[in-house]
């Protein structure tokens, strides 16, 4: 998180030329050691969380297995009618009700992604649970046990919403991770969509 001296200091403390300091700061951006931050200068990267999507993980254990601490606030959880991909991946009737949670999740208090989980209205006993700990954790408890997920990485741009929450600049670009999640019987449990800080998070396939 610490801020790189400039240019000039660098060239002078080195004694080294100035597009020997360019080419060397741009090596370390291209490997994520360093972040430009427009108009602030360049700064040392945070480490970011690894996630293997070869295994079924949830944020929270991710965070633990890197010694950090993991949050979230709910932002909301509402019913609304399915949608035509609900019906489609969800497997749910027309005209059906789906649950939909939309939370931010945070590594050591930094905000890191704001995912939305829908889930079809029969997991109804989530709207009187605590949803601040593991999703993962909460639906083992109630029998159900996820076991693989299909996923789709993308390239997303920052909404204005998704940018409020994760302090972000609107239009900046971020990892969107789309999932399908299958329980233990092979029935699709939940559909995800996560917005992720692609400065605080990677992936391992």
């Amino acid at each position: 998180g610490g801020r790189i001296p400039s240019e000039q200091v660098l060239c002078d403390t080195y004694g080294v030329s100035r597009v020997t300091v360019r080419k060397a700061m741009l090596d370390l951006v291209q490997e994520g050691l360093l972040v430009r931050k427009q108009g602030k200068g360049t700064f040392v990267a945070d480490a970011r969380l690894t996630r293997d999507l070869q295994h079924i993980t949830s944020f929270s254990d991710a965070c633990a297995g890197q010694g950090r601490a993991a949050a979230t606030r709910v932002v909301e959880l509402k019913r609304e009618l399915a949608r035509a991909e609900d019906v489609e991946r969800l497997q749910v009737p027309e005209g059906s009700e789906v649950l939909e949670l939309c939370r931010l999740r945070l590594c050591d208090d930094e905000p890191v992604m704001l995912e939305y989980n829908r889930f079809s209205a029969e997991h109804a006993f989530l709207e009187r649970e605590p949803l601040t700990g593991s999703l993962y954790d909460l639906l083992r408890a109630h029998g159900l046990i996820p076991t693989r997920a299909i996923h789709d990485i993308s390239l997303g741009h920052a909404t204005p919403t998704v940018s409020r929450h994760l302090g972000t600049a609107t239009g900046e670009a971020l990892m969107l991770l789309d999932e399908t999640v299958f329980d233990q019987h092979n029935r699709p449990l939940h559909l995800s969509r996560q917005w992720i800080r692609g400065d605080k998070f990677t992936f391992r396939i």
